[in-house]
């Protein structure tokens, strides 16, 4: 009987030397005359134990990582092929702590199946949402994905149901569904988790949001970087075609639709939903005055749904499941599961999928391990680079939309990155200054201006000159860029420079050194 061996073909596992290491076991296979294949699968998300090689046996799979090229004879030699004992055994997968305290409802299959399989993708459960979405009327999908309680989860959390409800309702020949795969936030990993583990999740969601709606178009707006996923879509989409998912008849319905792939050029504030709009369209990026929302005049001026990764991603176990289950999950408006990314100076970095509610501290210092060179977390930024910094003080803030929001915080796309007591705060609030300025895309003038004019007033207060006032502009300026900006790259931009402020005021004081070397 052929044994089964998966190396990870994920992004993050393929920067630790997973290619070797497929090589390396191929060859041993080759030399050794076994039966036995290798299936690139996607990442589980324990990055720390990255490339993580799974076997299939008798007894069910056995996981072995960090795993080298080096390492591959050694596993062989120890009895690989049946889950023979080696110091890089890490037992039963499921079993590990980081994985075995998860809810796995968007990522059940990621780190499991063959990414681009679609017999693999059926034989657990894929196509099971779409299949019953084909059968309804659009409003009752609408009306199960408006009733989960799903919210948006590439930024402010907007309800979905209400999204795509209203593009139902606005009258249109042609309608798009648009997936925002433009994650470009720092510390953020699942859209591409996802696209590169389990791609045929994210093609069933869109088909069933083009169903929800009367749509027969979409697109993927995928970051240039993300090369490795772009191969995986455009696998999984030609095997979707041939077999019927996509094309004229979806699964042998009165539906058509189909998808393509566009890739980005690397501009942050496309992630922005009109900006991604205008560079889809093939102009330059720039943000759009609402209103007319998307959803009215979207996509070449047509009603379009415009939906991050992670919420596409997650509509199939609602219509397989029902809203009532999914909704069961969470807290208070926040239902469901949200995977949050572990990242910056933590102990066991990775992806981990949970019901909303866990504590910002059960995060960091009980799933993340505290930070991985055992200094004390002094800061923690939630929700990429325009996300506020938490200190310690507010560490038994629940993971929710709205208790974030309450402390000036924001969940955005769930990206968690940890800071030890070494951080500098008022380097890392010139930085979001500096980055706003760069990305910009310079139509609104609080942007545009206030950016640059951030980072000179917070250069001043490294020079310590006069301190005390510089703070009183800066904090003008961010009022200004907060209520003035067109979008959410000026107007969030406030967060981690005023969060820094408030948290951290003795960094925005003269420093000794600063002194000395005036």
């Amino acid at each position: 009987m052929t044994v089964t061996i998966y190396v990870p073909r994920d992004s993050g596992a393929l920067a630790l030397g997973a290619e070797k290491v497929a090589k390396a076991i191929a060859e041993e296979i080759d030399k050794r005359k076994l039966d036995a294949r290798i299936v690139r699968n996607g990442s589980r998300g324990l990055y720390w134990l990255e490339p993580m090689v799974e076997v299939e046996t008798a007894n069910g799979r056995i996981a072995y990582g960090p795993v080298g090229a080096k390492d591959a004879a050694s596993l062989f030699d120890a009895g690989f092929l049946s889950g023979g004992a080696h110091p890089l055994s890490l037992g039963d997968p499921e079993k590990l702590p980081f994985l075995a305290k998860q809810t796995r409802l968007t990522f059940a299959r990621v780190g499991i199946i063959d990414p681009v399989s679609l017999d693999d993708y059926r034989a657990h459960g894929g196509l099971a949402g779409l299949e019953k979405a084909v059968k309804l009327e659009p409003a009752a999908i609408v009306e199960q994905v408006t009733e989960s309680g799903l919210r948006g989860r590439g930024g402010a959390g907007f309800p979905t149901g209400i999204k795509w409800k209203t593009v139902l309702d606005t009258p249109g020949e042609v309608k798009y569904i648009v997936c925002n795969a433009d994650e470009g936030d720092s510390g953020t990993f699942s859209d591409r988790m996802i696209m590169e583990g389990d791609p045929f999740v994210l093609i069933e969601g869109m088909t069933i949001a083009a169903i929800a709606v009367g749509a027969s178009k979409g697109y993927i707006y995928l970051r240039s970087e993300y090369p490795h996923a772009e191969k995986a879509l455009n696998e999984a989409l030609a095997a979707a075609r041939k077999a019927g998912v996509l094309g004229t008849s979806v699964l042998g319905s009165h539906h058509a639709f189909d998808i393509e792939v566009r890739m980005g050029a690397g501009a942050y504030v496309c992630g922005e939903e009109t900006s991604l709009l205008d560079s889809l369209e093939g102009k330059r990026g720039e943000v759009r005055a609402k209103p007319p929302l998307p959803a009215h005049k979207g996509l070449f001026g047509k009603p379009t749904v415009i939906n991050n990764v992670i919420s596409l991603a997650s509509v199939p176990i609602i219509l397989d499941k029902g809203a009532t289950f999914y909704k069961d999950f969470g807290m208070g408006r926040s239902r469901g599961t949200i995977p949050i990314q572990i990242a910056g100076n933590a102990k066991y970095p990775g992806l981990f999928e949970a019901a909303f509610g866990l504590t910002l501290g059960e995060i960091v210092d009980e799933i993340g391990g505290g930070t991985a060179n055992g200094r004390p977390v002094r800061a923690v930024q939630v929700g990429g680079p325009l996300g506020a910094y938490f200190p310690r003080a507010l560490f038994d803030t629940p993971f929710d939309y709205e208790a974030f929001a309450a402390k000036d915080g924001l969940i955005g796309h769930a990206g968690v990155v940890v800071f030890d007591d070494t951080v500098d705060m008022l380097k890392q609030a010139r930085f979001a200054m500096e980055f706003c300025a760069i990305e910009s895309c310079g139509k609104c003038t609080p942007c545009r201006v206030g950016s640059v004019r951030g980072v000179e007033t917070l250069d001043r207060i490294v020079r310590n000159i006069e301190p005390e006032k510089q703070v009183a502009l800066v904090t003008d300026l961010c009022n200004t860029m907060k209520f003035g900006s067109l979008c959410a790259l000026g107007g969030f931009t406030p967060y981690p420079v005023m969060s820094a402020l408030k948290h951290f005021p003795e960094d925005f004081r003269p420093h000794p050194m600063q002194e000395a070397a005036e």
